[in-house]
């Protein structure tokens, strides 16, 4: 699939470059199992981030309505946050909790979540992959379920249930 998503995006790229990005391409990229590893991807990606970052929409791709499809939400801690990326700190009234990552944006694929990619505004993201997207891709970046692994080798361990 990566070779394919490629080969694609080498046809698609434009030759001179756009003032906007273009949202399938974006889509795309973010659905590979590394955008940072296909050279097409990043520009248009790091574009789509800054310009998330100043508030502007995330780009429209008219493959939508096909079950392919992208939606974009800030996140908020801690509903819309992934657990190892939620802080709590003491707040005046009790504690408060904030997220790592400024938003999210989903991937969705033949009308399933594919990927999210969390992102942040200095530019840092990370993808979460679905099973389904890890089933279909075989090799993906880890880094999202790496640090998940970590945090959760932090947490103190279950008590056992009581028998009687």
């Amino acid at each position: 699939m990566l070779a394919g998503l490629t080969v694609f995006l080498a046809c698609a790229a434009p030759i001179a470059p756009a003032r906007a990005a273009d949202g399938c391409t974006v889509l795309l990229c973010l659905a590979a199992p590394s955008w940072r590893a296909i050279a097409q991807c990043v520009p248009p990606v790091r574009q789509v981030l800054r310009d998330l970052a100043r508030g502007r929409a995330f780009p429209v791709c008219g493959m939508g309505g096909q079950g392919n499809d992208s939606e974009h939400r800030f996140s908020f801690a801690p509903g819309y946050c992934p657990p190892h990326y939620t802080r709590e700190v003491d707040g005046p009234n009790g504690p408060m909790y904030y997220c790592e990552y400024t938003g999210a944006v989903s991937v969705t694929v033949n009308g399933a979540l594919f990927t999210r990619t969390w992102w942040r505004m200095d530019g840092d993201s990370v993808t979460e992959f679905t099973a389904a997207a890890k089933a279909q891709l075989g090799t993906w970046d880890s880094r999202y379920d790496d640090e998940y692994a970590r945090w959760l080798a932090t947490l103190p361990p279950v008590p056992p249930a009581e028998t009687h």
